[in-house]
């Protein structure tokens, strides 16, 4: 599933490797060796180098992922954003596989508000590994996504995961 890594260096520390997956080609990105972004893309372009440590680290817990083999991502991360919203990624990471948070509940304990915490979620750089696919709005309702295809691809990644929503 997770095939045809290909990967460009730009400058010294920027390296980007683009993957097939389950929910669409990806571009994983990396500062030196840290993983900084992962982007839904179309790009078909030939390799141009071979990805660093983290990316061909991030490409294999990815296909273990989504053979779900791995519930607990382990790479170097580097996420560029305020302070709140570094808050908010650090407590998504936090949600357990197979579980969800909603934005009123993490909100709450931010001391913030939801829509708040909905704006960070979408701004999150590295969705999926930092899972704001499992923060769901009031009610277990869906909420929003801006991955993918989004809320398609929301509800695909909860259900490898063995949440179904109603």
């Amino acid at each position: 599933m997770l095939a045809n890594a290909i990967a460009r260096r730009y400058a010294s520390t920027m390296t980007i490797c683009f993957i097939d997956s389950p929910v669409g080609r990806l571009s994983l990105e990396a500062e030196g060796e840290a993983l900084c972004a992962v982007r839904w893309t179309n790009a078909d372009e030939p390799p141009l180098d071979t990805p660093s440590r983290v990316l061909r680290e991030a490409t294999l817990q990815l296909k273990r992922y989504f053979e779900r083999k791995l519930k607990r991502f382990d790479l170097p991360l580097l996420q560029h954003g305020t302070d709140f919203q570094k808050r908010v990624w650090a407590m998504m990471r936090d949600i357990p596989y197979g579980e969800t948070a909603t934005y009123g509940g993490m909100a709450m304990a931010l001391g913030s508000g939801p829509r708040a915490v909905g704006m960070a979620c979408g701004r999150n750089p590295i969705p999926i590994i930092v899972p704001c696919h499992r923060v769901l709005a009031s009610g277990g309702k869906e909420g929003g996504f801006s991955g993918g295809r989004g809320l398609p691809t929301k509800r695909q990644l909860l259900a490898v995961e063995g949440v179904v929503l109603l």
